[in-house]
């Protein structure tokens, strides 16, 4: 049998990884992506205007979500899974691991397999988000950010660094997963510079522009596949063509010519298909099914314009 072989680009579904420090942003740029669902991890979105799914007590009803997801009709009319944050999913992981082995803590296991327990779990979880992917929907994760000591090889001294704030014992299990799996890294900071005082031995920092970085340097991780620029002001607006949404999708020009010759709104649409029982008002005419634009819209045009008559006049 010879070999399937494709070519050229092949858009799909982004894996993202937003990090830094508190209240910077992350959650905010988030709920910036196409039709976001949050899976909030530590309840720190009661504050935002998003839906969500209820807040996951435990590691096996986090991947439980995770595992309906892509079947669940319910999340048809979303384009974006957020877990806010993978920092707090880690612990949840770490949790699951010490009870299943009937364990304190995770130094409680000897040797380090405690670690690899962990390793392994946290591996299998991020490979299940790639389900969610070939559903077509993008997946986000947000992250604290913390500093640490780095030591580079072969070179003098060590300096700070902005690493994914993971657990402090088992972050070098779990970080270069979420990493690897990722195909934008983006780190948010201030952006600071440091200037000397009239030429004295003291400095002073001025800035505070909250800034996305998306290339490694030195002094944070950060990559992407796109050649977006080094860094650019916090804002949605350099990715937007950038992340697949798959809500573009064009309402049908035979239904769209029907409305507009019965003087009829998209919302009055999707009441009377609510009222007839098949879907709710909430889901946007585009992600209807063909057929059922087909068969039940263009086809029975006269008996949803009566409905809609109906309705206007209760």
């Amino acid at each position: 049998m010879s070999f399937q072989i494709t070519r050229g680009k092949q858009e799909r579904a982004q894996r993202i990884v937003i990090y830094g420090i508190e209240g910077i942003g992350k959650s905010t740029l988030a709920s910036q992506f196409p039709a976001p669902l949050f899976i909030d991890t530590e309840g720190g979105t009661a504050h935002m205007d998003v839906a969500r799914l209820p807040v996951p007590q435990t590691w096996e009803e986090l991947k439980e979500m995770i595992a309906r997801i892509p079947k669940d009709p319910a999340v048809d009319d979303f384009g974006t899974i957020v877990i806010d944050t993978v920092d707090w999913a880690e612990m949840l992981c770490i949790e699951y691991v010490c009870k299943k082995h009937d364990k304190t803590n995770i130094e409680s296991f000897g040797y380090g397999t405690g670690y690899t327990y962990v390793r392994e779990e946290f591996e299998q979880f991020i490979k299940s988000l790639n389900e969610i992917i070939a559903a077509g929907l993008n997946v986000v994760l947000t992250a604290h950010a913390q500093i640490r000591k780095f030591e580079q090889p072969g070179e003098a001294g060590a300096y700070d660094r902005y690493e994914l704030k993971l657990g402090k014992r088992t972050a070098s299990q779990t970080a270069p997963i979420i990493k690897e799996w990722a195909d934008m890294l983006l780190f948010i900071n201030y952006e600071t510079k440091v200037y000397n005082v009239n030429g004295t031995e003291k400095y002073r920092a001025t800035g505070g522009k909250r800034t996305v970085y998306t290339t490694h340097t030195p002094a944070y991780d950060a990559k992407n596949r796109h050649d977006l620029p080094p860094s650019f002001p916090l804002s949605y607006e350099p990715l937007e063509n950038i992340i697949p949404n798959r809500f573009k999708r064009e309402i049908d020009p035979r239904l769209v010519k029907l409305m507009i010759d019965a003087d009829v709104t998209d919302k009055q649409v999707r009441a009377a298909v609510e009222k007839a029982g098949y879907y709710p008002a909430s889901k946007r005419l585009e992600m209807y099914p063909t057929e059922f634009i087909e068969n039940n819209l263009i086809k029975n045009w006269d008996s949803v314009v009566s409905v809609i008559k109906e309705t206007k006049g209760e």
